[in-house]
């Protein structure tokens, strides 16, 4: 499921696909779906990446997460599962001060943190999700 909301996805795959009472989302990248930039990013003389700023993208990334979880009746306490994928794990610290902001520990969905070479477009960072409807 696509809505106006959310960024337009990078390659052939839909946001969202419910199946019974679970929601699976998509990875979410940190693009914005207004300017349609990635959040966090500064650009040297020639446009390339010269550097990036993991919090700014984590928290553009579960903004993503919600528009997601919104566009579906839901919000972040319906998250079950969360994979988050990084490029570096020495900025794991940084990423999980933004979680903890938008989570206590006591309503946090489950985490695994994996480690990736790459992602696609100007992203240091996905996450994709599992939530759950009320039932």
């Amino acid at each position: 499921m696509a809505t106006d909301s959310l960024t337009k996805p990078l390659a052939a795959y839909v946001h969202s696909r419910r199946v019974g009472s679970l929601l699976f989302i998509a990875g979410q990248g940190s693009r914005d779906p207004e300017t349609n930039g990635y959040a966090g990013i500064t650009r040297d003389a020639a446009g390339r990446v010269a550097s990036h700023d993991i919090e700014a993208q984590a928290a553009a990334v579960l903004t993503n997460i919600e528009r997601v979880l919104h566009s579906q009746g839901l919000d972040r306490s319906h998250l079950v599962d969360v994979t988050v994928f990084l490029t570096n794990m020495d900025e794991f610290p940084q990423m999980n001060a933004v979680w903890n902001r938008y989570f206590s520990e006591s309503a946090a969905p489950t985490r695994t943190t994996v480690a990736v070479t790459r992602l696609p477009g100007d992203n240091f960072i996905e996450m994709k999700a599992i939530a759950a409807f009320p039932s």
